[in-house]
């Protein structure tokens, strides 16, 4: 069996290859695709899977702007980090949904489901496209929680013990309510997508600062703000000139 993944988690993906290496050695992988852009372009020159793992949100977009740009004509198992159970209508037509971080059972619930289907449902792309919309269009759930890899030890950490999330070097760190900084499989874009706005705000573009991390607001000119955060940096957290007015608005809201 030949599968597609589509994935902008760089972590995920490998995760959900080793999980399908493990339920059948014979499958291979075409491709990792990170982004709507990169999805269509490869499907514009290549054959199609017999299966597509497909992530709703993507860095650039949705993943139902593929089905807009290019025919997908083969089944997809969508992969959320969203806890959203109305996702649940994708499981007519051979489509399934795993919800991240993805354990083997339900891989291979939804390959089970696959092979049952594969010879009795056609695959219709448009009415898997108007489900998909139609989910995005609910109030989301977001991430309650991020899978951390540090050193040798895989932990969880809940939302609720974020501080704020801070890129350095091409890299992403969150800082818990300890002061611990760890490092997380996830750019400030798409963090910025996957976290409660009501909670956390983006100050400019190397910080996500959550609303009980905020010691002090000092006002460091007309249109530009400077905040101490709890656990403390010794980085500068200026809230961008552009951000300014949305910035106070959140505050007050």
């Amino acid at each position: 069996m030949q599968v597609v993944i589509i994935e902008d988690e760089a972590l995920a993906a490998k995760r959900l290859e080793s999980l399908l290496m493990r339920y059948d050695k014979n499958i291979t992988v075409l491709a990792v695709l990170s982004s709507v852009k990169e999805s269509v372009k490869w499907l514009s020159s290549n054959p199609q899977p017999d299966l597509f793992f497909m992530d709703i949100h993507l860095d650039d977009g949705q993943s139902f702007a593929i089905f807009d740009q290019i025919e997908v004509a083969g089944p997809v198992v969508f992969t959320t980090a969203y806890d959203d159970y109305t996702i649940k209508a994708f499981k007519v037509n051979s489509i399934d949904y795993l919800l991240k971080p993805i354990n083997f059972e339900e891989l291979e619930g939804a390959l089970t489901k696959f092979h049952k289907l594969q010879q009795q449902v056609k695959f219709n792309p448009e009415s898997i496209k108007e489900m998909l919309q139609a989910a995005l269009k609910k109030e989301p759930e977001y991430k309650s929680r991020f899978l951390i890899t540090h050193g040798a030890k895989i932990k969880t950490v809940p939302v609720e013990e974020i501080a704020y999330f801070y890129s350095e070097e091409k890299m992403t760190f969150l800082i818990n309510q300890a002061g611990q900084r760890l490092p997380v499989d996830f750019s400030l874009d798409k963090l910025a997508s996957v976290l409660n706005p009501k909670d956390f705000f983006r100050i400019n573009r190397k910080f996500i600062v959550k609303m009980n991390a905020i010691d002090s607001i000092q006002k460091y000119s007309p249109t530009r703000l400077k905040l101490t955060l709890n656990p403390s940096t010794d980085q500068d957290t200026f809230v961008s000139i552009d951000k300014y007015s949305t910035f106070k608005e959140w505050l007050d809201v």
